[in-house]
């Protein structure tokens, strides 16, 4: 499955594990090429250099012969190895005849170099993969492969790894990974769905995720060839379906693995609003993406009218970039900076033209989550957070919705009838002048997840502190305004809006 311009790739196994892709794994794991293994072996300033493009210091740390400095060499530097060391470490023999390697060195052919990137993965269970992707992608990008094709398939990214970590994790029949790009996302649903469907407009992105699962030692996928949802029959729904989509919002479509191919951010939008049929009941839909933040319109308006009829939403905004520091950021991934300088300028005016039309003044990333619900009257929380967060995130984004779901349960009385505990790892500060009496303000933060923080008054400070489940809400705010001096009733009044507050953030739990 031979894309022109880029070299042909390894067979692929039909349906699960090839025998070839068994040993070889087998013979990678035996010589601790792994993530840990690599760590250990490189050191964290060269390890960290590798996802910044940079391979001097990982190639300073590999010019001895033991078999994991052979495997770095061959499969994640691209550096032609002696075909009689290789033949020590690797079933080498298998792995060129099923096109894993390739002899090079002239005449004599010597020696042996690799056809795709191999990089170790660590699962989330400690589980030790394999991301396979195109010749120099698992160190720096696109920009790190010097080449500018239209069907390259990037390796494992920060966008790969985020949405990877905020997807939620609980066991179901089927997952649908679309626009599977190396076969990520597919891998990570395989340990917790039955049928895992890929799906990718590109058709060496198909055969390079057959690859990854293959050697990871993975379930096969069902993968399938189209744009979108074009691959999946009208009858077919799923309880988990992930996107990290093309999202880039660019003149035009000269990169596959990033340019939607539609005008603006409406490739986003349709992903997004396409998925609520696709869904089973109180089934996830999650996605990475961007925004246009348009003149005269509310950033947050225009998200809440992507999505689906019959969908609860959880739209949070990571980071917003101006149009020129956006442009240069996607001209630099594709390594456009190190071309022509004047095709750089022109690429860069397009970019620029594109957004004045469209009125277009910034860019927002960040993480769209939908749940299909039968509620009347579906959520849709939109939200800026760009504050540090705690990975993985799945865990939060479930106990999120979890919380939707009891709030809409509970009228004003029934909340104070319940009984809640003040989530773990919790901490009150307080903010004021020094000697003074009384703080100025008090502020209720988080150390895990979110890692919010939001301010209470002294009551809303009071209650929280000793919500350990034992009382009832009513009961506790009775104490309170006996300790203050108010009439319990008026505080029963005013005191459920922030009650439902500290639960909808998570700074409270049902007991």
């Amino acid at each position: 499955m031979s894309i022109s311009g880029l070299p042909a790739l390894p067979a692929a196994p039909a349906s699960g594990p090839s025998d070839v892709a068994a040993r070889l794994r087998d013979a990678l794991l035996g010589a601790s090429f792994t993530a840990d293994g690599l760590l250990e072996l490189l050191g964290a300033p060269a390890y960290a250099a590798l996802a910044r493009s940079e391979t001097v210091p990982a190639l300073r740390a590999t010019r001895g012969d033991t078999p994991l400095e052979v495997l770095v060499r061959l499969f994640l530097l691209q550096q032609p190895v002696l075909h009689a060391r290789v033949a020590d470490v690797l079933p080498v023999e298998a792995c060129l005849e099923s096109g894993w390697l390739v002899r090079v060195g002239g005449a004599s052919e010597d020696n042996v170099a690799a056809t795709v990137d191999v990089r170790p993965y660590g699962g989330p269970g400690g589980e030790d993969w394999f991301i396979v992707s195109d010749l120099g992608c698992a160190v720096g990008g696109a920009g790190g492969i010097g080449s500018r094709e239209e069907g390259v398939v990037l390796g494992v990214g920060g966008a790969s790894t985020t949405l990877a970590g905020v997807t939620v994790r609980t066991p179901v029949s089927a997952a649908l990974d679309l626009g599977t790009g190396s076969g990520i996302q597919a891998l990570h649903a395989a340990q917790h769905a039955t049928r895992v469907t890929a799906t990718d407009l590109n058709p060496r992105a198909l055969h390079i995720t057959a690859l990854t699962l293959a050697l990871s030692g993975a379930p096969a996928a069902d993968l399938r060839e189209g744009s979108l949802f074009e691959p999946v029959r009208d009858d077919e729904k799923y309880d988990l379906i992930v996107s990290n989509p093309p999202f880039v919002i660019s003149p035009g479509a000269r990169l596959t693995y990033r340019d939607g191919g539609m005008g603006g951010d409406d490739l986003c939008r349709t992903l997004v609003q396409q998925a609520g049929e696709r869904l089973n009941e109180g089934g996830f839909a999650q996605f990475l993406a961007n925004w246009q933040h348009v003149e005269g319109e509310d950033w947050q308006d225009r998200l809440r009218s992507w999505v689906p009829r019959g969908c609860d939403a959880w739209i949070v905004q990571r980071e917003v970039q101006d149009v020129t520091q956006y442009a240069e950021l996607w001209l630099r991934d594709a390594g456009d900076h190190r071309g022509d300088p004047a095709e750089y300028q022109a690429r860069y005016d397009a970019w620029l033209d594109e957004f004045e039309a469209r009125k277009v003044k910034a860019v927002g990333f960040g993480w769209i989550t939908l749940r299909k619900t039968t509620a009347a009257v579906p959520s849709i929380t939109v939200e800026e957070w760009p504050h540090a967060v705690e990975q993985p995130l799945g865990d939060t984004v479930r106990a999120h919705f979890d919380r939707l779901d009891y709030l809409r349960a509970h009228d004003d009385a029934a909340l104070l009838a319940g009984h809640f505990k003040l989530v773990a790892e919790v901490v009150q500060e307080q903010v004021g002048l020094p000697g003074a009496e009384d703080p100025e303000h008090v502020v209720l933060r988080q150390h895990r997840g979110m890692r919010r923080a939001t301010k209470v008054d002294t009551v809303g400070a009071g209650f929280a502190g000793v919500c350990d489940g034992s009382l009832s809400a009513g009961r506790i705010l009775d104490a309170i305004a006996q300790l203050v001096g108010e009439d319990p009733v008026l505080l029963r009044d005013r005191t459920p809006a922030q009650i439902r507050l500290l639960v909808e953030q998570g700074f409270l739990e049902p007991a």
